[in-house]
């Protein structure tokens, strides 16, 4: 079952290597890209305001061109890049981790598709495992309600 394929840690890892190494070849031809992203892994610093939030997709599409792009960077396990969203363009610095990558777009072509990204004990996993992270830290105590 396809299932046991797309839910299984060994092949997420792969398929995030892969798309790791997809963007590392693309941003080394200083090629232009977009992705779509699942939103439910996808973080923001500083968050968006819940009504810009609510107007994302589930499955929402980054364009990384211009001023976005320069600002691209990619660790062992995410992309980053700053962004502005809605029509006040709040500006944010987005990370996505490379497992929510639902896709890889070049030029209105698709050049990668990843069905681990419709995986929600991942997605799930990531935001929950990050909101840990923010409730752990002492500084953000009053923050939580």
């Amino acid at each position: 079952m396809i299932n046991n394929i797309i839910e299984n840690v060994e092949y997420k890892d792969l398929v995030s290597s892969q798309i790791k190494d997809t963007m590392g070849f693309l941003l080394k031809q200083n090629e232009e890209f977009a992705i779509t992203a699942n939103i439910d892994a996808v973080t923001f610093d500083p968050e968006l305001p819940k009504a810009t939030f609510d107007q994302l997709s589930k499955f929402s599409l980054f364009i990384l061109s211009n001023y976005t792009y320069s600002t691209v960077k990619l660790d062992e396990s995410a992309i980053y890049f700053e962004a502005g969203f809605g029509s006040e363009n709040f500006g944010s610095t987005v990370k996505v981790p490379f497992f929510a990558v639902f896709q890889i777009v070049v030029e209105e072509s698709i050049l990668f598709v990843n069905s681990v990204a419709t995986v929600d004990k991942f997605n799930k996993d990531s935001k929950e495992k990050s909101f840990n992270v923010f409730k752990n830290n002492p500084n953000n105590k009053n923050l939580i309600k």
